[in-house]
């Protein structure tokens, strides 16, 4: 076993809140595109059950990525997953030609501050750093 392997072994699982501003405004944007996901989805199981579907996992995807964020499997590159995943919601609004409202607003906004925020954090985060916090 290696050193690496038995450091990683011996941290616990949540590494602890992130400091800074910028982690909270990434994990708030996440928060309003997951809210207008998995609030939508039931309304629209009733028109098109596979769109209600991609909601759900749109939202339970934000979830899960602030889950590892906040565990001790983060790493670096992760933020560009993260990144592709909130521009692909965008893109896939667009392309559908999504309709524009509150709702939609609230969560293509909070997917432009989530990739923002996680840009500003890849660039400033060193390399070798292990965990969000």
């Amino acid at each position: 076993m290696s050193a690496d392997t038995t450091t990683a072994e011996s941290q616990p699982l949540f590494t602890g809140l992130p400091s800074g501003i910028v982690p909270y405004v990434a994990i708030l944007g996440a928060l309003a595109s997951t809210y207008v996901h998995l609030s939508m989805a039931p309304m629209l199981l009733q028109l098109n059950q596979t769109q209600a579907i991609l909601f759900v996992l749109a939202g339970v995807g934000f979830l899960a990525g602030i889950a590892v964020y906040l565990s001790k499997f983060w790493r670096r590159e992760f933020y560009l997953v993260a990144i592709a995943f909130a521009l692909a919601q965008i893109v896939a609004w667009v392309v559908m030609s999504g309709r524009v409202s509150e709702m939609a607003m609230l969560s293509k906004g909070g997917e432009a501050v989530f990739s923002v925020a996680a840009a500003y954090l890849y660039l400033n985060e060193s390399p070798d750093a292990d965990g969000a916090a």
